[in-house]
């Protein structure tokens, strides 16, 4: 069993036999095992635009996210596993982990486990969504290191031109009313992989692997 925390409601974490699903109403922050982790904490206080929207900035506080990422952290290396954020996550500082070099594969933190770079667009994405990962007694896959061109939607850009572009995003033109449920949503492809590491956590820590029947 795998508990998959901070992940959307009936999202590609929820009917798999030996996955346990933490959406939001479950309060994710509240897990205390026993089984290995797979944690999506919530990372908009984390990110480019943490204070607030480019029209109404400074409305919030860095890293104000209620606590999601420490309890993510404290889940991670307490029950082994992995957690995913948005490439130059600042929780990384905060938190005082390795920010992991572009295409250079896993890194050793300083605090103890491993973190990488790797882009979701190689995974089934329509973004690119660059991503760190930070995993505590996992295997660690050979994942696709490489670094992706830009995506961008070419009506969009020919349209309005490439700042208007860059900024909307490829995922504007394709989600609609879903866009942000789509930008969030993890590819099962590469949810398979963050399972796989988790589960690996068994092995190393001489657990045996139970599913639900």
């Amino acid at each position: 069993m795998v508990a998959a925390l901070h992940v959307n409601d009936g999202g590609v974490y929820f009917g798999l036999p030996d996955v346990d699903p933490w959406p939001e109403a479950r309060d994710a922050r509240t897990y205390v095992g026993p089984y290995p982790v797979v944690a999506h904490p919530d990372c908009k206080r984390w990110g480019r635009f943490w204070h607030g929207s480019p029209r109404r900035p400074h409305q919030f506080a860095l890293g104000d996210d209620n606590g999601c990422f420490a309890s993510a952290l404290a889940a991670v290396r307490r029950w082994g596993g992995v957690i995913e954020h948005p490439a130059d996550s600042q929780a990384w500082a905060w938190h005082g982990l390795t920010k992991p070099a572009r295409g250079a594969g896993w890194t050793r933190s300083m605090e103890g486990g491993w973190t990488c770079y790797v882009e979701q667009g190689w995974y089934g994405h329509a973004a690119r969504k660059a991503s760190w990962l930070y995993a505590v007694d996992c295997d660690l896959p050979d994942l696709n290191w490489r670094i992706g061109k830009q995506r961008l939607d070419p009506v969009m850009l020919k349209r309005h031109g490439y700042a208007y572009a860059r900024r909307k995003g490829v995922v504007s033109m394709i989600g609609g009313k879903r866009k942000t449920e789509i930008r969030n949503a993890t590819p099962e492809p590469f949810r398979d992989v963050l399972l796989t590491m988790a589960r690996s956590v068994y092995v190393r820590r001489g657990f045996i692997l139970k599913s639900v029947q």
